[in-house]
């Protein structure tokens, strides 16, 4: 790595001031687990990077149950994972969180961190996709806000303005009580799944009122598959009608297909995955009975 200037703003308006002024030599350094890894390879190479730790009201997570939760970006994953509020709202949210990657980078890695990289193989863009979360762009002319699914542009692309910094995270209040992020990793050294999978569903007795499906990881973009959503509303899930949602997930998704692993190898797991993440909305007495 080369010599970089390091910049210390306190303020979002003076982060995004800086960035304005030195274009594409700066960077903006959050938990820095991504970054410093794409400086080591000479992915990037900023003259200067701009650090985001001094600056105030990027931190921190509070519920309320009329706006939802708020999570300020430089939130790390561990923090997330711990947070009660964040384990009795949003369950799903707190377990992603606390399987991703491996410890180091929970510890020292942010959410906001994680988003801005656009890493297309990672866990929380699909979880936040399934839960509507919307993200808070600050900048020196003011606040805007976006769906989390139009924030995440392409490979490693967002759509940030150059001046932008992402200070927080909103998700609206729960509206489904059933929720399952699921991973796959072809071997368990790694660290970046191969697919994952969120669903979320709302129970009307022994019956799917509403449900939530996206899929990531091994997409560009997390992509919700609203046919397998709307094939499972109204239905009383039994192991013939998850197998049939799978095949809906798996045929509705294209496929990466990368030294990691073909799109033919990755919608066979996609299908499998589906299928178990479904049969967990089984009623229960339901798990492993074949009813057509």
């Amino acid at each position: 790595m080369r010599d970089v200037d390091y910049l210390r703003p306190e303020t979002v308006a003076e982060a995004s001031a800086l960035l304005a002024e030195l274009g594409e030599g700066g960077r903006l350094i959050a938990g820095g687990t991504a970054l410093l890894l794409a400086l080591r390879q000479r992915m990037v190479a900023p003259t200067h990077l701009v650090s985001l730790a001094r600056v105030g009201g990027l931190r921190g997570i509070t519920y309320d149950p009329r706006d939802g939760l708020r999570i300020g970006a430089l939130t790390t994953h561990s923090a997330l994972a711990r947070s009660a509020v964040v384990r009795a709202h949003y369950p799903v949210l707190a377990d992603m969180a606390g399987r991703l990657a491996d410890p180091q980078v929970r510890n020292q890695g942010t959410l906001g961190g994680n988003l801005c990289y656009a890493d297309p193989t990672t866990d929380p863009p699909t979880c936040l996709a399934a839960l509507d979360a919307r993200l808070v762009l600050g900048s020196a002319r003011g606040d805007r806000s976006l769906p989390v699914t139009e924030f995440l542009v392409d490979y490693f692309t967002t759509a940030l303005h150059p001046d932008e910094i992402l200070t927080g995270i909103r998700l609206p209040p729960p509206r489904f009580d059933l929720g399952h992020h699921a991973r796959f990793h072809r071997t368990a050294a790694e660290h970046r799944p191969l697919i994952n999978l969120t669903l979320l569903a709302r129970r009307d007795g022994d019956t799917v009122a509403e449900a939530r499906l996206v899929v990531g990881a091994t997409t560009v973009v997390p992509t919700r598959v609203a046919a397998a959503e709307a094939f499972l509303a109204g239905r009383a899930v039994t192991a013939a009608v998850a197998r049939e949602a799978a095949d809906i997930v798996a045929d509705a998704v294209e496929p990466l297909s990368d030294l990691r692993g073909t799109a033919a190898f990755r919608r066979d797991m996609l299908r499998v995955m589906a299928r178990r993440s479904i049969e967990r909305l089984m009623p229960p007495g339901m798990e492993g009975r074949e009813v057509a």
